[in-house]
């Protein structure tokens, strides 16, 4: 019998997965336990990922997958909290501020959220980077303080802890370096075995698509939320998959201050439409997975009145309260941080915006210092771009298509330019896109 960290071993489950084998939940245990405890070689690792890219893993191989990561660490233990705890996540997009709305919304009816949430890598930051850019907003809470807090009033939003999931950040990191991110099962893995070791006891995944979106196609889109939907089954997590465009930037702020200011706007009924109706849409999902309400029609009945009278933003600023922020931002949006140089960005001919190209907006945030393009670079939570025009709207030369805030006046000329490259001036608007393509159970 050969030991686990055996060469010859792991070389026959990798030429068991090349030549299209189905792996058993024994070998996958055995395969991912050796790797966290470095037993197994990234390079034998990395012929297994690039296996899987190429053969994939059927359902039930991509959930023992799962869960074998899920044990390659610490879960967190949420049967404290009173209630279905309910979950969400986003596969990500360019001014997805969504959570900074619907973690309190979702409180406010009634629905327990306890959410691990993680830095950005890319065009903007995540969450965490979004809610520190509130004066004083702790986003490290131990397990103890933040089971109390969502007993208390309803919501936390924290950061991730290294003990969850370790082997998902170190087979990201080889991912990265080796041409496999781009894997169904792989990343269904990555999204759920992060969710399930939160502890929530029901998933709403936003599954985003579109040029801002990791899933450029809906084919794609569909297809990844399908099979995290499939685990969420086989590893009995309620959870629903709702895909939803990111053919242009959600609302108008990119950038970290920028969102949460957007947001704040949104908890006041203020906000931009799609970002309003977007949050409505996954909030009526959280409270009927939680078991608020009966049905999604329902669910949205009541998130919908719970925006329009305050509670939702109370609840906001209950939060912030409880993790150590100022929580006047509510009521103050200049105590938020703010850029020395604001630069409008012009129309250079006339007609409508056809299409603006996501991707860019967000990249020229992440220069600005918005996101990042290294794990250990710094974000800048004042800088970022707002959009004056989107897709439809009709505008002429000198007409400001958006805002640039910069820290100094050569990067918000150089965003300018990216800006102006992004949108795409034309006769007529195309077709509009949907905002929910689908509702996947």
């Amino acid at each position: 019998m050969t030991s686990p960290g055996s060469p010859m071993r792991v070389y026959d489950l990798i030429q068991k997965k090349r030549d299209g084998g189905e792996l058993t939940a024994d070998e996958i245990s055995m395969l991912l336990s050796g790797y966290a405890a470095g037993e197994i070689p990234d390079y034998q690792m990395s012929a297994f990922l690039m296996a899987v890219f190429f053969r994939g893993m059927s359902l039930r191989e991509t959930a023992d997958f799962t869960m074998a990561m899920v044990r390659s660490g610490e879960t967190l233990d949420l049967s404290a909290i009173r209630g279905i705890k309910v979950d969400k996540h986003s596969t990500g997009g360019v001014g997805d501020k969504t959570s900074l709305v619907l973690i309190p919304l979702v409180a406010a009816a009634g629905a327990p959220v306890a959410k691990l949430s993680g830095r950005g890598l890319g065009h903007t930051g995540g969450t965490i980077d979004k809610l520190e850019s509130i004066p004083g907003f702790r986003t490290q809470l131990d397990t103890r303080a933040l089971i109390d807090q969502v007993n208390r009033i309803g919501c936390a939003i924290a950061g991730a802890t290294t003990e969850l999931v370790p082997a998902d950040k170190k087979l990201y990191a080889l991912r990265d370096v080796t041409a496999t991110v781009d894997s169904i099962p792989l990343i269904a893995s990555s999204v759920m075995s992060k969710k399930i070791a939160g502890g929530g006891d029901a998933i709403v995944l936003d599954v985003k698509t579109g040029s801002g979106a990791f899933m450029k196609t809906l084919d794609g889109a569909r297809e990844l939320a399908r099979a995290m939907v499939g685990i969420g089954a086989q590893v009995t997590r309620r959870t629903i998959a709702v895909i939803t465009d990111m053919d242009q930037p959600l609302g108008r702020a990119v950038g970290n201050a920028l969102e949460v200011a957007e947001a704040i706007e949104t908890l006041r009924g203020e906000g931009p439409a799609d970002l309003r109706d977007l949050c409505l849409e996954l909030g009526a999902q959280m409270v009927t997975l939680a078991g608020v309400t009966r049905s999604a029609a329902d669910g949205k009945t009541a998130v919908a009145k719970l925006l329009r009278d305050g509670s939702a933003l109370a609840k906001f600023g209950q939060m912030i309260e409880a993790q150590g922020g100022d929580r006047r931002v509510v009521d103050d949006l200049r105590r938020l941080p703010t850029a020395p140089v604001r630069v409008s960005v012009e129309a250079l001919s006339s007609g409508v915006v056809a299409a603006i190209d996501a991707q860019a907006v967000g990249v020229a945030a992440m220069e600005l210092g918005a996101g990042r393009a290294r794990r250990d670079d710094r974000i800048d939570p004042a800088v970022g771009i707002v959009l004056a025009r989107k897709v439809g709207d009709a505008v002429r030369p000198g007409e400001p298509l958006a805002d640039v805030h910069a820290s100094d006046r050569m990067s918000a000329e150089q965003a300018g330019r990216q800006i102006q490259a992004a949108y795409r001036i034309g006769a007529r608007a195309s077709a509009p896109r949907p905002l929910v393509h689908e509702v996947i159970s």
